[in-house]
């Protein structure tokens, strides 16, 4: 019984049931949603979503494919989280990065490495303007990050439509609105697949899932086992408290958000470094980005938790695209929003099993006796002979 206390006491353990429990409330109304749209078809829908992404090794090196960018984009939110900011500008540092290597594989020839140092210098600049408005003139990073995601968007593609060489028509594609195929353009760019794509049988298998696994690493040291995490983490606790005690918040709201743009910008050119996507020229933010922040929220901004998150939520999506032709495209999309939605929830549900223990504590303190649960009454210290007067 003390061991179970001791468990559920435990603040990883609290995480990992907070977010077991937004997964599974997830799920449960992505099921009656499916009711709702196709009733005859709901369990085998139920079951290709959970399924699916196991079925054949190719379907699992797609959710591995997917999962790293997730990775690094939800490694990117949360490391803001832990200063106390709130980086929903990882989609617009997602796209700088996923550029900077672009050009640094097709027009530079540079190769992966290289490609993917430039990608996380383009994230790292562009996340330092959030961080610069607000350490100096205290601006609210959300609003400055989603102008700069745009900035960024409409920039990228004026670059790239800018630059002949960029483009797969230079290489005699027909597209004219998306980058080169980098297979064409410079073979040493793609990430190595060092035979893990015959082992699953597929193209999207690379390295890289095991290179966003060791950066998780090496953040989850930085964060708890630094002196530069504890003075991060403390800002985000309380600054006021923080810079009394002599902490350089300014320095930190900076660097915390250079940290978080560099890892976005990772994301981005491990993305497109993989050799099997374009980036194709449009209006619309990149999803990748803003999927980070489910990420994080469902691993509470740990970590290790966002390495098992983003390989749920990659899991999930890949499941969705199993669903068709009997569900439509855009209810696939609606019961995997809502999921995800859901499962964001982990922080909320952290909060109400904290709140529930609490209770469940204090009640339990209530009904045992001070001296240890004795019981009775407390004998006077004469050992209980009393005088009783004569009348």
């Amino acid at each position: 019984m003390k061991h179970s206390h001791s468990l559920l006491e435990s603040q990883g353990f609290r995480s990992f049931l907070a977010s077991l429990i937004s997964i599974v409330c997830g799920l449960i109304v992505g099921f009656i949603l499916l009711l709702i749209f196709n009733a005859d078809f709901a369990l085998y829908g139920l079951g290709k979503m959970l399924f699916a992404g196991v079925s054949t090794s190719a379907k699992f090196a797609k959710v591995l494919y997917q999962a790293a960018p997730l990775v690094m984009t939800g490694l990117a939110v949360g490391f803001a989280f832990k200063t106390g900011l709130f980086d929903i500008g990882a989609s617009g540092q997602y796209t700088v990065g996923a550029c900077c290597a672009l050009i640094a594989g097709i027009v530079f020839k540079c190769p992966w490495y290289l490609c993917l140092f430039f990608s996380m210098l383009g994230g790292a600049v562009w996340g330092a303007f959030p961080g610069i408005f607000k350490a100096l003139f205290n601006v609210n990073e959300v609003i400055t990050s989603i102008m700069f995601n745009w900035i960024g968007l409409f920039a990228v593609n004026l670059v790239i439509s800018n630059i002949p060489q960029m483009l797969a028509n230079y290489y005699g594609d027909a597209q004219y609105d998306r980058t080169a195929n980098l297979a064409k353009a410079n073979a040493s760019a793609i990430i190595p697949k060092a035979g893990l794509d015959k082992l699953f049988s597929s193209n999207y298998m690379n390295i890289s899932i095991f290179l966003t696994i060791g950066i998780a690493l090496v953040i989850y040291i930085i964060l708890n086992k630094t002196i530069f995490g504890y003075e991060l983490k403390a800002c985000g606790y309380n600054r006021n408290a923080s810079i009394y005690a002599g902490i350089n918040a300014k320095r930190n709201i900076i660097l915390s958000m250079v940290i978080a743009g560099a890892l976005a910008g990772i994301g981005g050119g491990i993305y497109y470094l993989a050799g099997t996507g374009q980036y194709v020229i449009e209006k619309t933010l990149l999803a990748m980005g803003f999927n980070g922040i489910p990420v994080a929220l469902l691993a509470t901004s740990d970590p290790i938790g966002t390495i098992f998150a983003a390989l749920f939520i990659s899991y999930i999506q890949v499941g969705g695209d199993a669903m068709q032709p009997e569900f439509a495209k855009e209810t696939i999309d609606i019961i995997i929003a809502v999921i995800i939605y859901l499962s964001a929830f982990s922080l909320l549900m952290k909060t109400l099993i904290g709140t529930a223990l609490m209770r469940r504590k204090m009640s339990r303190e209530e009904e045992t006796p001070p001296d240890g649960g004795g019981g009775g009454e407390i004998p006077p210290a004469d050992g209980g002979n009393k005088e009783v007067p004569q009348t």
